[in-house]
């Protein structure tokens, strides 16, 4: 497995190092790279775009649409469906708390097939014990089952974080709010969501509408759209693009559903997350690693499912602007810590003969060029461009080819600007709605913003993903443990 972690960030490194290489000895090759990567990249962005377009339709659809009034319509099997929700919290500020479950409180699906878990670390002390015993006091008689779990610290084989806390959650509310009621497993939906995930108002009438006309419903995920929108106008504005960003990432993903992988909040069958055995508890990205887990034990016989509705979270803060820009990348180089996935994903599907080749080669490219291209892709299209010109001869600095690198390659990024620009459009629509306080004028504001991509691109995007790659390469004190990304509102 060790060799497969070190191949992500040996891929990066080799490539950006040699381009920089080739550059002084032979910019001629360069340049003809950069260009045919600018081109390849210009297309691939408006086939995005086109993906993007379709989710956007797609979601503002459902969001127009009453769930509940459409399942009793149709006549479908809903009622049987339980939705066990786990919202694991490590030290959070009870407004975090309170206001995801006044979400949940409030949703447009009857309250007596929701079981809802708070999972807190025994490590939270007494702030969280007070946390959990508040929403206890509001939030206890409101569902169909409500538990507070403790998760215990130190134990052997686990890395403390969200995984070894919801996996506890989960086992635990499974015991008490799932078997000793006869509940049985195949009607019972797992919903995860980051503490600071607040449901609209529809999403249980979606996800049941999902369950129920799934080709496999057993055998899948279930993914919602995230909007980092709760704490939006107090964050600063390299978070809130990121947040944009993800967003609108996660809208062409979910168009192209062969690709979608769980993502932070997401939902499975409980009969998959006991066979897997849970989320794995000694790992960071464990929301993502849950699909891989359910893919290598169903032998490629599991997918995700686009919901195509939102759940709304916290973007990133700090107490000054330079903090909330070290939180941002510390956030950034997580995600990108899904790498280690990767080696996960080489050594289960390459020691299962029972799934089908075609899977092992379309997950293992897909991965390998995905955090390929989030590690390399930006510094080549807006930076490397600049190389031979300034690492090349002179004999080359005074050719044709030297003089119109700079115009050939600017114009591919002007062409590329107007998808971002469009991009940035419809994901202001979907989000500004559920955005307080939101007023016409932000829209100004927060689409002049989209002219500084280029450098969140690099600095929070590049740059973390080749950190972490890195990190994996060496291994041992480098890698990372599990970080909690500050989640917090003006009101906490």
């Amino acid at each position: 497995m060790r060799i497969f972690e070190l191949i992500p960030g040996a891929a990066a490194w080799i490539t950006l190092l040699g381009l920089i290489f080739l550059s002084w000895k032979l910019p001629q090759v360069v340049v003809i790279f950069i260009l045919l990567y600018d081109l390849y990249w210009l297309l691939k962005l408006f086939y995005l775009f086109l993906h993007l377009r379709y989710a956007f339709s797609k979601t503002r659809k459902n969001l127009r649409t009453d769930w509940l009034r459409k399942l009793k319509a149709e006549g479908l099997d809903w009622e049987r469906i339980r939705h066990l929700v786990i919202l694991p919290t490590y030290r959070e500020p009870y407004v975090v708390v309170e206001k995801s479950f006044a979400s949940l409180a409030a949703a447009n699906y009857p309250q007596e097939n929701m079981l809802v878990v708070l999972a807190s670390e025994e490590r939270g002390g007494v702030g969280d014990r007070e946390t959990a015993a508040r929403i206890r006091e509001k939030f206890g008689g409101v569902f169909g089952g409500f538990l507070l779990t403790f998760h215990p610290a130190g134990i052997a084989g686990e890395l403390p974080g969200k995984g070894s806390n919801e996996t506890w959650a989960a086992r635990r509310g499974v015991e008490e709010l799932i078997d000793r009621r006869g509940i049985p497993h195949e009607d019972v939906i797992v919903s995860v969501f980051d503490v600071d995930t607040r449901t609209e108002k529809d999403y249980f009438g979606v996800l049941s509408d999902s369950f129920l006309r799934a080709e496999h419903p057993l055998h899948s995920s279930y993914q919602p759209i995230p909007l980092f929108t709760n704490n939006l106008k107090e964050t600063k504005f390299f978070a809130r693009l990121i947040g944009f960003s993800s967003t609108f990432w996660q809208l062409m993903q979910s168009s192209r559903p062969e690709q979608l992988v769980t993502f932070s909040s997401h939902s499975i069958p409980l009969p998959a997350l006991i066979d897997v055995g849970f989320w794995e508890t000694n790992l960071v990205s464990e929301d993502s690693r849950i699909f891989f887990q359910c893919l290598a034990h169903y032998n490629g016989d599991w997918r995700t499912v686009p919901l195509f509705y939102p759940v709304s979270m916290d973007a990133v803060v700090g107490k000054t602007f330079w903090e909330s820009m070290k939180n941002l990348y510390r956030q950034q180089r997580r995600w990108a810590w899904g790498s280690e996935n990767f080696a996960y994903l080489m050594r289960d599907l390459k020691k299962n003969n029972k799934i089908p080749r075609k899977v092992k080669r379309f997950w293992t490219w897909t991965m390998f060029d995905g955090f390929y291209s989030w590690s390399t892709s930006s510094f080549i299209i807006f930076l490397f461009g600049l190389l031979p010109n300034v690492l090349g001869n002179e004999h080359f600095k005074s050719s044709l080819l030297s003089y119109n690198l700079p115009r050939m390659t600017g114009i591919i990024l002007n062409l590329s600007t107007i998808g971002i620009i469009v991009s940035a459009v419809l994901s202001l629509i979907l989000m500004a709605p559920r955005i307080e306080g939101f007023k016409k004028r932000h829209y100004l504001y927060y689409l002049v913003e989209w002219a500084l991509m280029p450098l969140v691109f690099i600095f929070f995007g590049a740059i973390p993903a080749l950190d972490a790659q890195t990190r994996l390469m060496i291994g041992g004190k480098a890698r990372l443990g599990y970080w909690r990304t500050p989640k917090a509102t003006k009101n906490s």
